[in-house]
């Protein structure tokens, strides 16, 4: 049962709305315009703020589902593992070629399922950096990195769910990084060309 759960959890994650969205409003594939990636930030510059708001909340939403079916017929370590695995599913999703987004909304939704108030304190500090510096990837990096460490205080189960959460998030960001190293990361405002 714990297996399947975990099977239909990462499937959760194949359910691209970025991709979906994309072929709905505009006849493409998401994945071949602007940045090549399968998310929220890509779709807004894309095809604008409107489809990257029903973005953001159906990949956030899947998170929220997965962790919902596992604590319901599991327990709360099965929860945290389909967040993991929802993510998983989101980021390379078999469905897609295993070519997904970088999965910060659905690990968004998963962390606010786990740890409302810890999630919701991590989102903000991101969103003011993202305010502040107009870099979505630092916004989510800080975010991420600081939900395991404040994560501790619930216990190691806990900390070991966020960090895992957090290796993801920065692996699939880490050409973000070397840009923000580098001086030449995209901010939020300006567009992308098409490839």
């Amino acid at each position: 049962m714990q297996l399947l759960i975990l099977v239909i959890a990462y499937m959760l994650g194949n359910f691209s709305a970025s991709y979906i969205i994309g072929k709905l409003s505009a006849n493409i594939d998401i994945r071949n315009y602007g940045s090549g990636n399968a998310g929220t930030t890509n779709v807004m510059r894309t095809l604008g703020y409107k489809a990257a708001v029903f973005t953001l909340l159906a990949d956030c939403l899947k998170g929220v589902l997965a962790v919902y079916i596992a604590r319901r017929l599991g327990s709360e370590n099965l929860a945290m593992m389909a967040g993991v695995a929802v993510v998983l599913g989101h980021n390379w999703p078999i469905l897609l070629g295993f070519k997904g987004g970088k999965g910060i909304a659905t690990t968004i939704g998963v962390a606010l399922s786990i740890h409302f108030t810890i999630a919701l304190v991590c989102v903000v500090i991101g969103i003011i950096i993202l305010i502040l510096s107009k870099y979505v990837s630092l916004g989510a990096i800080v975010a991420i990195t600081l939900f395991p460490i404040l994560l501790v205080s619930q216990g190691w189960n806990y900390f070991v769910f966020g960090l895992m959460l957090c290796v993801l998030a920065i692996y699939k960001h880490r050409e973000n990084i070397q840009r923000l190293r580098q001086g030449t990361e995209r901010k939020i405002t300006e567009k992308l060309k098409v490839k």
